[in-house]
């Protein structure tokens, strides 16, 4: 039998970039951090093949600025901050957010409310 995916990688992956700039509000990281952060809000893991394009494509688009920092007796690392910009997208986002999860809530909620009867989901 075949593992099955963890259903919220899924989730995440089409929200990362709104994520990474909560995230990034708190305060500058590195990828690591944000990856560590990501998953101690619960939102599992986060490899660097799905974080590093979504920070390249927040950097290209001027909402996440990056620049190396020298390591400690190491090789130096990029560190993420994000822009004016980026706060302003992470404001209008997380409206649209709400909005949509919201309206989500409503359909698994009215929708597909439990049959008491049969203690089924309802078509």
């Amino acid at each position: 039998m075949a593992a099955q995916a963890d259903p919220m990688s899924g989730w995440l992956r089409g929200a990362l970039e709104l994520a990474v700039l909560a995230v990034l509000a708190e305060e500058d990281r590195h990828g690591y951090a944000l990856a560590h952060r990501l998953a101690e809000q619960g939102l599992g893991t986060v490899r660097g093949g799905a974080l590093y394009p979504v920070l390249g494509k927040l950097e290209a688009s001027g909402a996440v600025r990056a620049t190396w920092q020298p390591g400690d007796g190491g090789p130096g690392r990029k560190v993420y901050a994000i822009t004016a910009d980026g706060r302003d997208r992470l404001l209008a986002e997380r409206a649209r957010w709400q909005e949509f999860a919201t309206a989500f809530a409503r359909l698994l909620d009215v929708v597909h409310a439990p049959d008491a009867r049969f203690g089924e989901v309802q078509p």
